[in-house]
Parts: structure tokens; sequence; C-alpha cells
């Protein structure tokens, strides 16, 4: 079996995942591929395109509110386990909740 593929989902305002992107191969066991999104919409769109480049289990930032982590899970049709940092008040969105900011339902 090869490598564990992991990916991490980070919000920040200014977040390009075609920019804000790097994957870390120094473990033997796993490449952890991280990636900066802007908004809930683009981290369902890169979550999406994650599971289907291959990772095996997605965690998101501390940005992500509850809503967040359940718009990703439904966008990925609950392919792989989703994992949250939690505490709702991050600094790169000048401390708000993401759910605050990008739930507009």
């Amino acid at each position: 079996m090869g490598k564990i593929q992991l990916a991490f989902i980070y919000l920040v305002p200014d977040g390009d995942p075609k920019e804000h992107r790097a994957v870390i191969s120094k473990s033997a066991l796993f490449d952890l591929t991280v990636v900066g999104v802007k908004d809930y919409q683009q981290a369902a769109q890169t979550a999406k395109d994650l599971v289907n480049q291959g990772a095996m289990a997605l965690e998101l930032c501390a940005g992500f509110g509850n809503v967040g982590l359940a718009k990703i899970v439904q966008a990925i049709g609950n392919k792989v386990p989703v994992g949250a940092v939690r505490f709702d008040c991050h600094p790169t969105l000048g401390f708000k909740s993401g759910d605050e900011m990008f739930d507009t339902k």
C-alpha cells in the first residue's frame, strides 16, 4: 500500500487554492496537502477536488464553524472522515466564526 493522502483546509480572506497550496512529504507513511481558501463555497469545491485526487481524510481549520463543517461533509458525500480544529473566534477572520461570515443560507 502507498502513502496515506491527508489534507488540511484553512480559511483566509485572500485564499486561493491554486496559490495557497503545499504538499508536505516528509513522512514515509503519509503526504499532507495544505490548502488555503477564502470562503465555504471555495472550501466545498476544494474538498471535493482533494477527495477525487485521493485524500483519505480532511481536517478543517478552526475558522470553520459547525455549519461550515456540515457543508464540507455534504459536499464530499461523506466519502472520507472530516475533522475540525475547534475554536470559533479565528484570528485571520477578524476573530469571528466562519459561520458568521460565510453562512448566507
